[in-house]
């Protein structure tokens, strides 16, 4: 490659990097704009909810504003509700706090009505004025741009730029005030973001569930949890009982007859009895094989002696489809987690090749931080629900899987469209 080969890729590439930065900063202005324009609507519905509450404060000395006191109350968390809905449509989600209550008494030692009144005071102000910006900028910079398409048809002395100082008469004239125009989209694309972040940061503080509320919601989050944990519990007792019952303690039973009928024909039939004798000991053999099976599932050696990582292995080169594993786990997390995460891919990659009709699949465990992140994947047929098995509509592995990660007080996430592909990813704490 030439040297001015080189130059021309270069400059090529720099036109590309410059295009793709104009587009980014134009698409989050627009954006900015778009969320300033809809935060003015609940700002000034506060400006107007906030005379309200001057004037019900200013009669309540003669008994009318304790009357209007619970319309207040109800206006207020209705409004509150609005701007939770609006912030969760142009970002995260505001968790809602309990419904406070409508009633004077009670809303004065209620922390969720103080919080919403700071958010009104604070919203019918700042956010009233950054949302009138908002929508002013993008006028003036549209005026004062395209000032010289039309100021020749102005009338004698009518002001020029959109500031209201100034009057063109020549032609540098124009191009001046076109110029500020070129100013405000400066503005704009420069300062419009910030602006948009600061009228929805009010919000999202104070109308977001506050410590006490965090508190509460925790303590139902933790009892939801607890009573998921006692229902996994159980469900692995009654699957131990069931393997005990129905398989070794069976298989125990024929051995036991098995043994008395070759004791009871040893003298008159030496052949039966030792034909009695090797069905007694395959029978003993396969119960054997079954208490293994039953002591796997209730906490896996091979965890122990290879880790997480050589467990995944193992569970990758026994599945009927062809599977890939990518382990990055630097510190062995707690037994219970590394006994979920082996039991997740497990079944994970049992309802893969039961029901997916996938080619390959792919399992990736990441670990730091605190946490383990794994993630199975496969290219099967997809459509997956949140309560159907792993590539099946309509299983129950995935209730399973829930279970156990919500008793770590995980996360579970699926992802599986129509033709696929199907990714099923859990997050656990590694201390717990």
């Amino acid at each position: 490659m030439t040297a001015g080969t080189s130059g021309a890729a270069d400059r090529r590439e720099s036109r590309e990097s410059f295009k793709d930065i104009a587009l980014r900063s134009l698409s989050a202005a627009g954006e900015a704009i778009a969320q300033l324009a809809s935060g003015l609507n609940t700002a000034l519905l506060a400006v107007l909810l906030l005379l309200w509450l001057a004037l019900t404060a200013a009669t309540s000395v003669i008994g009318v504003g304790l009357l209007m006191a619970p319309a207040l109350l109800r206006a207020l968390h209705a409004l509150a509700g609005r701007e939770r809905g609006r912030l969760a449509r142009r970002g995260p989600e505001v968790v809602a706090p309990q419904a406070p209550p409508t009633r004077l008494l009670p809303a004065l030692s209620d922390s969720t009505t103080r919080r919403e009144l700071a958010w009104l005071v604070r919203h019918s102000t700042v956010g009233t004025l950054l949302g009138l910006i908002g929508v002013l900028l993008p006028v003036l910079a549209v005026r004062d741009i395209a000032f010289l398409l039309y100021w020749r048809f102005m009338p004698e002395g009518a002001t020029a730029t959109s500031v209201g100082i100034g009057n063109a008469h020549t032609w540098p004239d124009a191009v001046a005030v076109t110029l500020l125009g070129v100013g405000w989209t400066a503005i704009i694309l420069g300062l419009t973001p910030g602006m948009a972040r600061l009228q929805s940061g009010h919000g999202r503080r104070f109308l977001s569930a506050g410590p006490d509320i965090d508190l509460s919601l925790r303590v139902a989050e933790l009892t939801a949890t607890r009573a998921a944990a006692l229902d996994a519990h159980a469900t692995e007792l009654r699957r131990i009982e069931r393997s005990l019952h129905d398989g070794a303690q069976n298989r125990l039973v024929s051995v036991a007859v098995l043994i008395g009928a070759a004791r009871r024909m040893g003298a008159r039939d030496p052949a039966g009895a030792d034909e009695l004798l090797e069905r007694a000991q395959s029978a003993a053999e396969q119960a054997l094989a079954e208490l293994r099976a039953v002591a796997r599932g209730i906490l896996p050696p091979v965890l122990a002696d290879r880790g997480l990582a050589g467990a995944l292995s193992g569970l990758a080169a026994d599945c009927a489809v062809p599977c890939r594993i990518d382990v990055d786990v630097p510190e062995r997390c707690a037994a219970a987690v590394e006994a979920t995460a082996y039991f997740v891919v497990a079944e994970a990659l049992t309802n893969i090749a039961k029901h997916s009709g996938a080619r390959h699949a792919v399992v990736t465990a990441r670990g730091g931080g605190g946490r383990l992140v794994l993630s199975v994947e496969d290219d099967g047929r997809g459509g997956a629900g949140a309560s159907d098995s792993v590539g099946e509509n309509g299983g129950s592995g995935l209730t399973g899987i829930r279970r156990r990660v919500a008793a770590l007080d995980g996360d579970l996430t699926l992802t599986s469209p129509a033709g696929g592909p199907t990714v099923l990813t859990v997050d656990l704490p590694c201390g717990s």
